[in-house]
């Protein structure tokens, strides 16, 4: 496929060279395609793991060594400015989006009795808000054939300990499997994967232990486990795959 052909995936979430972004963005680069991807410093600055000031230009290096054009951009979706803003700058720099694949999150531990109204609205506005307005903008400049539309969001159904996150991950999942209907004339298609634990440097021993126990293969999940299930719904293979929750987790259960 030459590099003028290629179509355009917008991957949000992009800001670790050991996230599954950053392995869902080398996978569709490697399958021909074109890659915008998002990252946001001020969310890996308020994480543990902190800021990867490498990531970016060397993410951008990678995708280019399998033939792809790519942007990067960073972006802040507590904005709800950010996903127009988001969507003019990739048609600017590559053109129109052709897939939109989301592996943005914020993600702050806390429960019922521990979560601040300030932590439960920035969750709401990144996890499911943004969610709403990037496929809004999405199918406002969609421009390929009707059935080469794709919709990819990643999800959870964490809560316990984690209220916030997995609940607004849950909103995530509606409005995204909504868009398989709402945007069936244009032929976009749209899913949700749950990956289950993959370790992008968050986990303790003791939660890897665990994890592992509890997964019948007896490994921990990798990006590419999801960045190959990604790729597979973004080609016309995976075109009759549509209004689906999926679960890609090696048969986790907890």
């Amino acid at each position: 496929m030459s590099s003028a052909k290629r179509p355009v995936a917008l991957v949000t979430g992009v800001g670790r060279r050991v996230g599954i972004g950053a392995g869902l963005a080398e996978r569709l680069a490697a399958s021909g395609w074109d890659v915008a991807f998002t990252y946001f410093a001020g969310y890996d600055d308020r994480m543990p793991w902190g800021r990867d000031t490498a990531a970016r230009d060397e993410i951008t290096e990678l995708l280019e060594k399998h033939g792809a054009r790519v942007a990067a951009v960073d972006a802040d979706f507590e904005d709800t400015a950010a996903p127009a803003t988001l969507f003019r700058a990739v048609n600017e720099a590559l053109g129109p989006v052709q897939a939109l694949v989301m592996a943005h999150c914020e993600s702050v531990d806390s429960g019922i009795l521990d979560t601040s109204i300030e932590s439960f609205d920035r969750h709401f506005a990144v996890n499911a808000r943004a969610t709403w307005l990037l496929i809004k903008e999405f199918a406002g400049q969609y421009d390929a054939p009707y059935g080469d539309g794709r919709i990819i969001a990643l999800t959870s159904d964490h809560t316990v300990g984690n209220l916030p996150y997995g609940a607004s991950k849950g909103a995530l999942d509606r409005i995204t499997l909504a868009a398989a209907r709402d945007l069936s004339h244009l032929g976009i298609t749209a899913n949700v994967i749950n990956p289950g634990p993959i370790d992008t440097g968050w986990m303790t021993p003791e939660i890897r232990e665990m994890r592992i126990a509890q997964t019948p293969l007896g490994r921990l999940g990798l990006p590419a486990d999801t960045a190959n299930l990604v790729a597979f719904l973004c080609s016309p293979e995976g075109g009759w795959m549509n209004g689906q929750l999926l679960y890609s987790n090696g048969g986790f259960a907890p």
